[in-house]
């Protein structure tokens, strides 16, 4: 088995290094359709092909789908070879009798875990209930922001338009002038063409996206964001190499419809972890002699 192992997954890894020719989907043969014999006749049919592919990592199962004949003699040798090791008793020896018996395990295992998530069920009532129960985790906030950068660890750092450099405690001051002009009345817009050093969001007036909680941002512009009201300014949020500051132009909530997949997603493994926690309780699991399991060093 080791030497077919090591054929198929070279002759996968060579597939995979060539651009494959394009070929014509597989007729719709039914399942006993015979496509080819070896040995003494013995048939390989399209179903059983079918079915030993659909259990193929998908690496394996698209380089067996782009050359059917090489796959089919595979297939065959496959056969060949694992009836040679019956016949030669290697499924009684070590290793692989210990292998087959964990493999079995390790399937059947992944076919249950596999079951019970697809038997969860969320009825749309509780999703709902959840959508309403939890309205923070919805939030979405459109914000504009001012972008004042600072002198990172190299000479070379500038920001836009080729200026100077400001120091981190520059940086910081002039951010908060910029607060301060912004609170007493100055046009945000305006303020951010004149001062901006993020090009991408200068461009259009400080837009800098509707921001949701799901979204990939650092915990301090996040929180900074998530705790503004309409209309409110955050403090200066400082990050590796600027200040920003973030004004709050609409503050809602992400339609149901928008998020019930997540929500879906999210109770599913909640009542999935459930599951299998009332599973682990009734393991009844005792372990008998601690010497053992205090010896870190021991592994028979």
């Amino acid at each position: 088995m080791k030497s077919f192992s090591f054929f198929l997954l070279t002759a996968v890894a060579c597939a995979q290094s060539l651009t494959p020719p394009a070929t014509a989907p597989a007729p719709p043969l039914p399942a006993n359709a015979v496509v080819a014999t070896f040995g003494n006749g013995e048939k390989i049919t399209a179903g059983e092909v079918r079915m030993f592919i659909s259990a193929m990592p998908s690496q394996m199962a698209q380089s067996a789908l782009r050359d059917r004949k090489a796959f089919v003699q595979q297939f065959a040798l496959m056969h060949k070879l694992a009836e040679l090791a019956e016949e030669a008793k290697l499924d009684q020896r070590s290793p692989t009798k210990e292998s087959l018996a964990f493999n079995r395990m390790y399937l059947l295992m992944n076919a249950q875990l596999h079951d019970m998530m697809d038997a969860v069920t969320v009825p749309p009532a509780d999703m709902e209930a959840f959508y309403k129960q939890n309205p923070e985790r919805f939030l979405q906030v459109k914000v504009k922001a001012i972008y004042v950068a600072f002198a990172g660890n190299t000479a070379s750092d500038a920001v836009a338009g080729g200026k100077k450099p400001l120091t981190e405690a520059e940086a910081l001051d002039k951010v908060q002038k910029l607060r301060a002009a912004v609170l007493a009345g100055a046009n945000f817009v305006n303020l951010v063409k004149d001062n901006s050093d993020d090009q991408i969001s200068a461009a259009k007036d400080g837009d800098f996206g509707t921001i949701r909680h799901n979204d990939k941002l650092p915990d301090a512009v996040r929180a900074a964001i998530f705790a503004l009201k309409l209309g409110e300014l955050s403090q200066p949020v400082k990050q590796p190499n600027g200040y920003y500051l973030f004004r709050a132009e609409e503050v809602s909530a992400q339609p149901f419809a928008e998020v019930s997949d997540e929500i879906l997603s999210e109770l599913k493994q909640a009542r999935f972890k459930e599951t299998m926690d009332q599973t682990v309780r009734s393991l009844n699991l005792k372990y008998e002699n601690e010497a053992y399991f205090a010896a870190a060093s021991d592994t028979k």
